[in-house]
């Protein structure tokens, strides 16, 4: 059996957590954060890529609400993220999570901000993973503290604007 996301999140914060921080005290936060997100978005891009491909292999038309739905299942295994759809089709997928425990993990640390940096802007970077022509849009996290995380995927030029 597999490691679940949440529980490789949890191992890989003992070492960027750390990371991070000396990271920000030799670099200061603004410069340290901007590395952290480029490399770690370059890593989350190119999961997104072969996540992509394989949900759609040689598809030219593939099902945005399926594939993203896919994906999100895997994050939360082993209860990570209890989330409502409130719309799926083939050019939407849009959900709000309700209840994170990687907000949950990174907030019992003590490091929601790191949190934020490690786990939530991985989004963005994934979804550009999934083609030039997909858009995540999210406005809130728990992690910094709103009550749910409102995600919303679209294809642009898509039929469900």
């Amino acid at each position: 059996m597999s490691i679940s996301v949440i529980e490789q999140a949890k191992i890989q914060a003992q070492v960027l957590v750390p990371l991070v921080k000396a990271l920000q005290a030799e670099l200061g936060a603004a410069r340290a954060n901007a590395l952290v997100r480029k490399a770690l978005g370059d890593l989350y891009r190119g999961f997104g890529e072969e996540f992509w491909k394989a949900k759609n292999p040689g598809k030219t038309e593939s099902d945005l609400g399926k594939a993203v739905s896919s994906a999100f299942r895997t994050y939360a295994r082993d209860d990570a993220l209890a989330y409502d759809v409130l719309e799926q089709s083939t050019d939407v997928f849009a959900f709000d999570v309700k209840r994170c425990a990687y907000a949950e993990f990174y907030k019992a640390l003590g490091e929601p901000e790191l949190g934020f940096l490690l786990v939530c802007t991985a989004d963005f970077a994934t979804a550009e993973g999934f083609g030039s022509d997909i858009r995540l849009t999210r406005t809130q996290t728990i992690m910094q503290g709103a009550s749910h995380c409102d995600f919303r995927y679209r294809r642009e030029g898509g039929r469900s604007q």
